[in-house]
């Protein structure tokens, strides 16, 4: 049995997660602004420091794995825009840089960040958001979505799943990750049925936008069914599960991109293709 951290446990996916894990006979460490073993708000750099050492000190310094489920929904208000990049990316990013060491002391841990749908149905995504995510200076994030008006937080929310996603997938292979024997992987889901999605259909104008949105199965996925979804990543089946992408949408994603993945590289990409392949070999050679 194996100590993991996950975060948004008090609700939604994050819950149903929290119970499969303990189910299972695992310990669970929640981390959430309420109602979890660590309390903290993770849109603040204070509350990320706080949630970071009180779970390491909890685990002992030892983590067999993380859930990454905190995360912020593209509602309406003013500062939406900055507390959904705040939480979905640096609540991912800086947790897991430092829990990483502790996640390396583990044999083969696993862990699973919640990334969506959204990266790939969300059309005109700016990519200057993205960037400025990816390097972690979201007012420079903001300078850009603040000129979208009231569609910021839609966009806030589609960038900083973008951005984590390839936060993911960039650091899942490195030598301070895969080198260590750490998989880091995500999931991205389509439209699940939680509170948030209740309180969303119960008014008429977001239900109709909703349901019009295509999922060629129909309805709505399940917070258990995701869980499952999690602890799979999770065990030893997903040893060799390193840098993906896992889309369990109903559909939405094969819909809208159905050739856009997976795709031949490009002529114009073997350059940037055989340089790889060469750091590869010279990193295998490098002294550890």
């Amino acid at each position: 049995m194996g100590t993991y951290a996950v975060t948004g446990s008090a609700s939604g996916m994050g819950a149903a997660v929290v119970e499969r894990l303990l189910a299972d006979g695992h310990r669970v460490i929640g981390v959430d602004i309420k109602q979890a073993d660590v309390t903290a708000d993770l849109s603040t750099p204070a509350g990320r420091r706080a949630a970071s050492a009180a779970v390491l000190e909890l685990a002992g310094g030892v983590l067999d794995g993380a859930v990454l489920a905190a995360g912020l929904g593209p509602a309406p208000g003013r500062d939406r825009a900055r507390l959904i990049a705040e939480v979905n990316v640096l609540g991912v990013v800086e947790l897991l840089d430092a829990w990483r060491p502790a996640l390396a002391k583990a044999d083969r841990a696993k862990v699973v960040v919640f990334s969506s749908n959204s990266t790939t149905t969300v059309p005109m995504v700016p990519k200057r958001v993205v960037r400025a995510l990816l390097e972690g200076d979201v007012e420079r994030a903001l300078g850009t979505l603040r000129l979208l008006g009231r569609a910021a937080p839609t966009f806030a929310y589609a960038a900083s799943k973008v951005a984590v996603s390839h936060w993911v997938r960039r650091q899942a292979v490195t030598r301070e990750w895969a080198g260590a024997g750490i998989r880091l992987n995500a999931l991205a889901p389509g439209a699940i049925m939680t509170p948030l999605l209740e309180q969303q259909l119960a008014t008429l104008a977001e239900a109709r936008r909703i349901r019009a949105f295509p999922v060629p199965i129909g309805g709505f996925g399940d917070a258990g069914q995701l869980a499952a979804w999690v602890v799979f990543m999770l065990s030893d089946a997903a040893d060799f599960l390193c840098g993906s992408v896992v889309f369990v949408d109903g559909g939405s994603d094969a819909w809208f991109r159905a050739t856009d993945w997976p795709r031949p590289v490009p002529a114009r990409r073997v350059g940037r293709y055989v340089s790889r392949m060469k750091e590869f070999r010279t990193l295998r050679r490098a002294p550890s």
